[in-house]
């Protein structure tokens, strides 16, 4: 019950804040994604780079961690896949089913909630982890869409995936704030203050920004797939992860409790937004969404419960 108050209910809060105000129209969509973009492009990647650069050097790298959740994650969606080849010989919707079932929201939700419970020294495992989910996972679901479409050769695409690494600013901040942590040089105080005190705006206005982004979805139908992705990513991929973590790789704290509290995280908005764009599953991803975002509810509190 104390991580549910202390932790888990502060977090939702604040995304039922932005989900009420984008609701009865106190913040509309332009709004929305433009709160998104300052938290993605300015204030997560400096509040990386603040924790990080006045960490020192790292502790070792656990590989296996990697290895743990995207084999959580892979049987998740290979899982959902097979759910949903009813739909047809020539349907991708199991393409979107896998993806949803295995794509969680682990920017808006995860690296608050991670932060939270865990504190700093979680920071390391868990931008780690953040900065190869989605391009990762993102360049697959691309891959199996666009078979056959002759949109992207294979070296047209992996160019894409290398420029989109190499550009993202979360993965930037990571690689300069372990630069200057392991360096052992010391940021001047106004940098060190200015870029403390932008990256404090990170957490609130991510959860403020998937609360009113959620608000855009609706239960569309397909409740049976969908509900089945929901069990899938918020229970059997969490699960999965806790069994490499724990009793396979034997990995240790923090890094193992962040794995599993990231796999717990609920459907990210991306599986809605690659549904919309090849036209397949949006129903499904959309109610996968809203109910995996409810359900985490119930089961990260369990989560924290029993880790700590």
């Amino acid at each position: 019950m104390s991580a549910f108050v202390d932790i888990v209910l502060p977090v939702f809060a604040l995304i039922g804040v932005g989900y009420a105000a984008a609701l009865f129209g106190l913040f509309d969509e332009t709004a929305t994604r433009a709160l998104s973009r300052f938290v993605f492009q300015f204030a997560l990647p400096v509040m990386l780079f603040s924790s990080l650069a006045s960490q020192g050097p790292p502790a070792a790298f656990e590989v296996s961690y990697l290895l743990a959740y995207f084999l959580g994650a892979g049987i998740s969606a290979g899982t959902a896949a097979l759910l949903a080849r009813g739909s047809g010989p020539h349907s991708r919707v199991p393409v979107v089913a896998g993806f949803s079932a295995a794509y969680g929201n682990v920017i808006l939700l995860g690296i608050p909630l991670v932060l939270t419970a865990l504190g700093p020294d979680a920071t390391l495992p868990l931008f780690a982890l953040v900065s190869v989910h989605g391009p990762i996972l993102m360049t697959l679901v691309t891959i199996l869409l666009e078979r056959g479409q002759g949109d992207l050769g294979p070296g047209a695409r992996l160019w894409a995936t290398a420029k989109g690494l190499v550009t993202n600013p979360i993965l930037v901040g990571l690689l300069l704030g372990l630069a200057v942590g392991s360096s052992g040089w010391t940021l001047p105080e106004p940098v060190a203050a200015s870029t403390a005190l932008l990256g404090q705006a990170a957490l609130p206005a991510a959860l403020f920004a998937m609360g009113a982004s959620l608000a855009g979805y609706s239960i569309r139908g397909a409740l049976g797939l969908a509900l089945a992705v929901v069990g899938l990513k918020t229970v059997l991929q969490p699960l999965v992860v806790w069994l490499l973590v724990d009793h396979v790789f034997a990995i240790a704290r923090p890094w193992s409790d962040t794995a599993i509290l990231l796999a717990a995280m609920p459907t990210g908005v991306n599986a809605y937004l690659f549904a919309t764009r090849y036209r397949t599953g949006e129903a499904e991803a959309a109610t996968a969404i809203l109910l995996s975002t409810a359900a985490s509810l119930v089961t990260v509190s369990v989560i924290l419960a029993l880790r700590l």
